[in-house]
């Protein structure tokens, strides 16, 4: 086969979703398939073309993935002359993605991380105007008819059956991760330190996170939160809201760590601490629970659905909720579940099925 990837972002850029990606194109070029990936530029260092064996990546300067989503549907159907399959994701790599399959007739997989539907008019630090636009967005993506839908969780299966997707266009493929990249073990803990790591975005709960920190400091508890973020344009209203709510000398901040300092953080830290307002799947739940670091999660979206292992799952979405859960925490007042596994190889295995059925329909 031949497929086309439309991703706003790829290897080497960092997260979950790309490692995801570059597992899934490494794998089909191993097996014979021709692979091309459309992507933006994000580091002027990296080459616009890379060839290697039976993959292409063709990168481009779109500035942001904003100017991804309007423009890149021109390289996108200059691409996608002889591809049997196009495959993209939500969000803004959809619409480019859709339309060079639209010109071209090819076939076209979408994956959903997740979908908001309501939740967008909850979240924090967005202008109503904000809000509405990326509803309306997000609409307009299910109202496109994609002909093969992918949700990476059943709560994210749900969610698109509940906004109009047909039940028989969506495939339930969960994200994995390759557990050889992770250690089995824990750091041994010294000092209490819980942990936050991710993008600084509107729906991880760090509105409710820093009031909770406060709290914790008015009790008197002996610990440390560390903050492991990106320095996107939220970072900002996260600088502000630490010192508005007086715990600069509980947090650490750190940005942008390697892989390899990243691992030996989660292994060393108490706990981490999932507070998002909804997780289409969460790499960060299934990062933590391969090292066996017990995780505080807020409970929402696919989050109820993931964690397991050591946890302590807050009782309502609220910022004295989320301070209960982490005095809990400090306290060793752990819950337990056998711990779920989300192998990287039976993602592969999920998508070379559907690759293969969607192949021999064209055939017929």
């Amino acid at each position: 086969m031949k497929i086309l990837f439309v991703l706003e972002y790829y290897h080497p850029h960092i997260g979950g979703v790309e490692s995801l990606f570059k597992g899934l194109v490494e794998n089909l070029a191993v097996q014979g398939h021709q692979v091309t990936v459309l992507t933006n530029r994000h580091d002027k260092k990296l080459s616009k073309i890379e060839a290697s064996k039976n993959i292409t990546i063709h990168r481009y300067d779109y500035y942001n993935r904003y100017v991804f989503t309007f423009f890149a549907w021109i390289k996108a159907y200059q691409l996608s002359k002889n591809i049997d399959i196009i495959h993209t994701t939500s969000y803004n790599a959809a619409i480019p993605a859709w339309i060079a399959a639209k010109i071209r007739k090819k076939h076209i997989v979408i994956t959903f991380h997740e979908y908001w539907g309501d939740l967008w008019f909850r979240l924090p630090w967005m202008s109503s105007f904000t809000k509405v636009l990326h509803a309306s967005f997000e609409k307009l993506l299910v109202k496109l008819n994609f002909e093969y839908v992918v949700a990476v969780s059943d709560f994210t299966k749900e969610a698109l059956q509940k906004a109009g997707v047909k039940g028989r266009k969506i495939y339930r493929i969960y994200n994995g991760i390759d557990y050889e990249d992770w250690p089995t073990h824990k750091s041994k803990i010294g000092e209490k330190v819980f942990t936050y790591f991710g993008r600084v975005g509107y729906s991880k709960g760090l509105d409710l996170l820093v009031p909770a920190i406060a709290l914790i400091k008015d009790r008197g508890l002996k610990c440390k939160f560390q903050l492991v973020t990106s320095r996107g344009p939220l970072l900002q209203k996260l600088l502000y809201l630490i010192e508005a709510n007086d715990v600069s000398d509980m947090v650490i901040l750190r940005h942008e760590l390697e892989f390899e300092q990243l691992k030996e953080l989660i292994s060393e830290s108490y706990a981490i601490i999932i507070p998002s307002y909804s997780e289409g799947f969460c790499f960060a739940a299934v990062e933590s629970m391969a090292i066996g670091t017990p995780i505080i999660s807020s409970d929402q979206g696919a989050l109820s659905e993931v964690v397991t292992g050591q946890f302590i799952k807050m009782k309502e979405f609220s910022i004295k909720s989320l301070f209960e859960s982490i005095e809990s925490a400090h306290h060793g007042r752990w819950e337990y579940a056998e711990t779920k596994k989300f192998p990287l190889v039976d993602t592969i295995r999920d998508y070379n099925q559907l690759y293969n059925d969607i192949y021999k329909r064209s055939q017929i």
